[in-house]
């Protein structure tokens, strides 16, 4: 079969005017902001004086026991989230509430990951003393850039069905990296207290 070149092509449908493919711009602004929201994290936890302590509730025997509670249960609640966006994907099926259950458990982990973060840049700051201590507090504040670009991104229209599930998981897996060199941690050397 031969193609005449200089056939005329207009019987080809053009491009659907509403399926434009996003501005950059729909990119480029959530990761700025993540990117500001770390450092400016990073900056304010190097520069800031550590008070040793920021909150302690009744009923536990330290701030870090306190801290490292609150890391667990956030961390459950992300669990319960990436379960959730499982069912709201299609990938496992859930009952008709799953959307609600990923909203709900994702704000409560984030309400119960703050008092962590404040603890850790009010009475620790941004510490570099062992490598642990280094990557946990890169990671913290990692982890609320990409919650950060995630929030952003959920509002935004004609994004690729890609981008969401792995901004989302790329929080989750820094979460978990978090938790790993906080709470677990403090539960394997202190031990499982209150």
């Amino acid at each position: 079969m031969t193609i005449d070149p200089n056939a005329a092509t207009q019987s080809f449908p053009g491009p659907d005017p509403g399926h434009r493919r996003p501005h950059p711009a729909r990119y480029l602004v959530p990761a700025l902001v993540a990117a500001a929201v770390a450092v400016a994290l990073g900056a304010y936890g190097k520069v800031h004086d550590p008070a040793g302590t920021a909150f302690n509730l009744a009923g536990f025997s330290s701030t870090s026991a306190v801290k490292s509670w609150l890391a667990t249960v956030a961390f459950a609640f992300a669990l319960v989230q990436v379960v959730s966006a499982f069912m709201v994907y299609g990938k496992l099926s859930g009952p008709a509430w799953a959307p609600a259950l990923h909203r709900w458990s994702g704000r409560i982990a984030f309400l119960v990951a703050v008092p962590v973060a404040v603890h850790c840049l009010y009475a620790l700051g941004y510490q570099t003393y062992s490598s642990r201590v280094l990557w946990h507090s890169f990671l913290g504040c990692f982890f609320f850039g990409a919650f950060s670009a995630k929030m952003l991104l959920l509002r935004a229209e004609r994004l690729p069905g890609w981008l969401l599930p792995v901004v989302g998981g790329l929080a989750f897996a820094v979460l978990t990296l978090l938790w790993l060199t906080s709470a677990l941690w403090f539960f394997r050397t202190v031990g499982v207290t209150t």
